[in-house]
């Protein structure tokens, strides 16, 4: 069953001042990793996750913007915490291309594409639901369902192994790349369900090699 995937991240002596620059630099690893260094939309949420944004932009991001330099991380992240707020979260949404099986009408096979994934980058001020940094992290990754990392109700052929390694192994990369460039004190990579992770890529990657 598909659970949705986390990354969380802790740093040492954490301080709300120091929040846009921690963001950027996940932000940057996440460009490091994916190839893509532009924001798709930033929001800051007030209070809680039911509370609507009090600040939003949207990017459009295709070959006429490419001139603009507003949805590069760095400025995308200055932009939403302009003012920073003990109870507000900052959030930012961010593409990557993963693989995913494709069946053809008639075909017992399925043709794997590459396609874009929303990842979501926030970082929770200390009062932000209830101080929820204390479980979600100082900044939490949400990388949606686990299901191109596991893809449970599929029956793998050569080429699916092949591709669901390499979205195993981009979603590993950019954890080891965060964790070795970005200060963090601890970090945990978790699912909803609290099922383990690393447990289900194991008896996956088992069931088709």
């Amino acid at each position: 069953m598909a659970d949705q995937l986390y990354l969380s991240l802790w740093f040492p002596n954490f301080r709300l001042a120091s929040l846009p620059e921690k963001l950027t630099g996940v932000l940057q690893q996440f460009a490091r990793v994916s190839g893509n260094n532009r924001v798709a939309v930033a929001s800051a949420l007030p209070l809680g996750f039911n509370e609507s944004p009090v600040f939003q932009r949207i990017f459009v991001n295709d070959d006429r913007s490419q001139e603009s330099d507003d949805s590069l991380a760095q400025n995308a992240v200055a932009e939403a915490t302009e003012q920073l707020h003990d109870d507000m979260a900052y959030e930012f949404e961010v593409k990557w291309q993963l693989w995913f099986p494709e069946a053809a009408a008639g075909d017992f096979e399925s043709t794997w594409r590459l396609q874009p994934a929303t990842v979501k980058v926030t970082g929770f001020g200390p009062e932000f639901d209830d101080a929820s940094y204390e479980q979600n992290g100082h900044i939490r990754i949400d990388f949606g369902l686990d299901t191109p990392f596991v893809q449970d109700e599929s029956e793998l052929d050569e080429d699916g192994t092949k591709r669901l390694q390499q979205n195993i192994e981009k979603l590993l990369a950019f954890t080891l790349s965060v964790e070795k460039h970005c200060g963090i004190s601890s970090r945990l990579l978790w699912t909803e369900s609290g099922e383990p992770l690393a447990e289900k890529l194991i008896a996956r990657l088992q069931r088709v090699n």
